[in-house]
């Protein structure tokens, strides 16, 4: 064998040996997204049953981290743990309080939402006062709705809009 056919040989062996790595980590990758679409990521928090936190909605993204959950970390002032369904008054009376939800793409009546809970409470107090009445309140999922709510909302008033009772 001359010098230049083992230099070809080495390089095929390499070749191939780098397919066989590439497809068996695409195969691996394939397996692992698999695995996820079985087992979605679970949140770690808690609702405000003490259960774990449902997902609300992934389309549009929605929660403070983006990842479907109505999730609170630390750095989540706003406390986004209101699980809710938007209505077109509800749209209107946050924009009218200064924060127009309706700028997000996609964004209308019937969509579901991770709201802060102090704007939620806001519309629930101002429904007696406004020409809309109940309909600016948003319904809500108590099993998508994260247990920090309960620390600005009872949980008696969060029940009279729920969607999912228990």
């Amino acid at each position: 064998m001359h010098f230049k056919d083992y230099l070809i040989a080495i390089v095929v062996f390499l070749a191939n040996e780098a397919v066989i790595r590439r497809t068996s980590q695409e195969q691996t990758v394939i397996y692992q997204d698999n695995q996820q679409e079985a087992q979605p990521n679970m949140s770690k928090s808690l609702n405000v049953f003490k259960q774990p936190l449902s997902l609300h909605s992934t389309s549009p993204m929605t929660g403070f981290l983006r990842n479907g959950y109505c999730e609170v970390p630390a750095s989540d002032y706003g406390n986004h743990s209101v699980a809710g369904e938007m209505t077109d008054e509800f749209l209107e009376f946050s924009a009218r309080q200064g924060n127009d939800l309706r700028v997000i793409p996609g964004m209308k009546g019937g969509c579901k939402w991770c709201l802060c809970a102090s704007r939620w409470l806001e519309a629930f107090d101002a429904r007696g006062r406004e020409k809309d009445g109940e309909k600016i309140v948003p319904k809500i999922f108590l099993n998508a709705t994260n247990e920090k709510a309960l620390g600005k909302i009872n949980l008696e008033d969060l029940k009279k809009y729920a969607v999912d009772k228990e």
